[in-house]
């Protein structure tokens, strides 16, 4: 990932749209769903990091929101990498990225809800399966969790 550079970015700027842009053409759109205007203004609140290439076009993003009942614990939402930058270590450096991010915030645990297809992706980086398959947005997921260290 040389020259690549992985940052948060702040809510309502226009990096933040063109992130909610790439996550509605890899998570929304294949699926059929739309973001609400309640969803949309509801995620002031939470972390948003990307991954940029050598160009500062946004190629990835994902979601860090801290859980209200325990602030040593945030879930990871949202994840999404481009399809044409995808299998050449962009989402797993992201992925590492926000563990270091969290880290640096006290947080202790990330817990996330992994489409089936990207269980794998995650057992990759240390992530644990929770518990039975479920269905969130139609399709099969499963609850993962990891302790940072």
């Amino acid at each position: 990932m040389k020259n690549w550079t992985f940052e948060e970015i702040l809510y309502g700027t226009p990096a933040y749209d063109s992130a909610l842009k790439l996550r509605d053409k890899v998570l929304r759109e294949p699926l059929g769903l739309e973001f609400t205007v309640d969803q949309i203004s509801q995620e002031w609140q939470v972390n948003h990091l990307v991954a940029r290439d050598t160009h500062s076009i946004i190629r990835g993003v994902l979601i860090l929101q801290p859980m209200l009942n325990d602030a040593k614990q945030m879930k990871m939402r949202q994840v999404a990498i481009d399809p044409y930058c995808q299998s050449i270590g962009v989402g797993s450096t992201l992925v590492k990225f926000a563990e270091k991010f969290a880290q640096a915030h006290r947080v202790q645990h990330f817990v996330l809800n992994a489409r089936s297809t990207a269980v794998s992706f995650y057992h990759k980086l240390d992530y644990k399966i929770q518990g039975k398959e479920f269905l969130e947005v139609g399709i099969p997921h499963f609850k993962m969790s990891k302790k940072l260290v």
